[in-house]
């Protein structure tokens, strides 16, 4: 029987606690784990040890010393100043402060260090348990062209693209005549919009892999780009995959992020509107034997693109990480995917399965520090008042309350509204209210955005792509409706 537990600024579905639940496993014992991250993902995984009978150690930057998974944790020290650079992304720094304090493990969360092979590696040859896929699987499927090279050989469809990553523009132009353009140009080493660039024809092809060049150094810290044909009016969906790393991986269905700006996801869905049952059967078994094949551990997400006038979906890439839209499969399968993130680590077998029949749709909607107003310029500060919304099929996974300070060194994003229905229109029914009913006051956020695009035809029936926001929503937008 599974029970119902909240926290601060968060409740979700687990299985029962049991504090000794860490002598039970089938590998290695995992009793302290460092939690190498902050925000909402850091919390999560601090509730996720205690549930699992595990000490947590929680890291945090001069900026975050209030952050609630510094008190909420077993202990916690402070890493660094408020650069990530010198902070949540100092390597050496994690792993003092993780043998020092006599940790098993370190849970790299999503963003940061998550998907570095390299910090995957130096956990390993330190002892330690890298929550997550090993280095050599970080390293394949983190580089695009790898990651497509495998997709090919274990028949998982491909958007045409270039064979290899590139640091020079001149070796690069060698490849456009076999892609033809529009080409989008990604950046090797990472995802989430950073690094990416398209070009339209051959005159912008220079300087546009130069920015993507660029700006993939500074966010992942190489500059290697790889090649891809641009299909338009494309939906993005992903599938959530667990692996053993011995070969053996499940589905845990697919969500939909087709609702983005600028490539950054703003709402996903799941199930996905659009895919007949044959297609998402198709599109399931693609990602399971992907993961299969490259012998994946932990959680992960292989991202597609669809095309709605063709029905054919291509493979990407694969995110070796747990994704920040997971609370929408969670809702589905009713399990905590953290605390399976653990269990694995440790060497536990898989115990999450798909999504019953019936189990219903969720939606999450992120909630961005950013003015939408103002090119969604983001807005840091002091927040005065703080109302969240409650009832059922309503969650809200956060780490801030009236009084909590924004500050201005990382991502935007304070909270993830995830609602959930018998169906799709019971869901949006939910998060018109939900969004109603949500209070935040002394900065600005992304709340009223969402309720306009919940309100907007294209969404209640599902046709849109993921140019859609920047085509034909915002161009349209009613900037006088809060």
């Amino acid at each position: 029987m599974k029970k119902r537990f909240s926290h601060w600024m968060f409740s979700v579905t687990l299985q029962p606690e049991t504090s000794s639940e860490w002598i039970r496993c089938e590998g290695t014992v995992l009793k302290k784990v460092l939690i190498a991250n902050r925000g909402e993902i850091a919390l999560r995984a601090v509730h996720a040890c205690r549930a699992l009978g595990m000490q947590s150690v929680a890291i945090y930057s001069t900026a975050d010393a209030s952050a609630p998974h510094v008190w909420a944790a077993t202990e916690s020290v402070c890493i660094g100043p408020a650069p990530s650079s010198k902070s949540y992304l100092c390597a050496d720094a994690l792993l003092h402060v993780a043998l020092a304090r006599g940790c098993d493990a370190i849970y790299p969360g999503y963003g940061f260090l998550s998907e570095s092979a390299d910090f995957a590696e130096r956990c390993s040859q330190e002892g330690l348990i890298f929550v997550g896929p090993d280095a050599e699987t970080i390293r394949t499927m983190g580089d695009k062209a790898a990651a497509r090279r495998s997709a090919i050989e274990l028949d998982v469809p491909v958007v045409p693209g270039s064979r290899q990553a590139f640091n020079d523009v001149h070796e690069a132009t060698g490849a456009i005549a076999e892609i033809g353009f529009p080409i989008l140009i990604k950046a090797s080493a990472g995802g989430g919009g950073r690094g990416m660039r398209i070009a339209e024809n051959a005159e912008t092809f220079s300087s546009l892999f130069g920015q993507a060049s660029r700006e993939a150094e500074q966010a992942f810290g190489d500059a290697a780009v790889y090649l891809e044909r641009l299909v338009a009016n494309v939906r993005h969906i992903e599938v959530q995959v667990f692996g053993d790393g011995k070969g053996h991986a499940v589905h845990l269905g697919e969500r939909d992020c087709t609702m983005q700006r600028r490539h950054q996801k703003l709402i996903e869905e799941a199930p996905s509107p659009v895919l007949s049952s044959d297609e998402r059967a198709a599109l399931h078994a693609s990602a399971v034997r992907l993961a299969k094949g490259v012998k994946y551990r932990g959680a992960g997400t292989v991202e597609y693109i669809f095309d709605p006038a063709t029905r054919e979906f291509f493979f990407i890439e694969m995110n070796t990480r747990i994704q920040v839209e997971h609370p929408v499969t969670e809702m589905l399968v009713g399990e905590d995917l953290i605390v399976e993130q653990f269990r694995i680590a440790r060497g536990d077998a898989i115990s999450v399965s798909p999504p019953r029949d019936g189990a219903g749709h969720a939606i999450e909607f992120r909630i961005n520090a950013e003015d939408s107003d103002n090119d969604f310029r983001p807005s840091p500060g002091r927040i005065t008042g703080w109302v969240v919304p409650r009832g059922p099929g309503v969650r809200v996974d956060g780490f801030v309350a009236a009084g909590s300070t924004i500050a201005p060194f990382y991502d935007s994003m304070v909270a993830k509204l995830i609602v959930h229905g018998a169906d799709r229109e019971q869901a949006l029914a939910r998060a018109r209210c939900a969004l109603a009913a949500f209070r935040v006051e002394g900065i600005k956020t992304t709340i009223g955005l969402h309720k306009q695009l919940i309100a907007h035809d294209d969404v209640r029936t599902s046709e849109i792509h993921t140019k859609w926001v920047e085509e034909s929503f915002l161009p349209n937008l009613d900037r006088s409706v809060a």
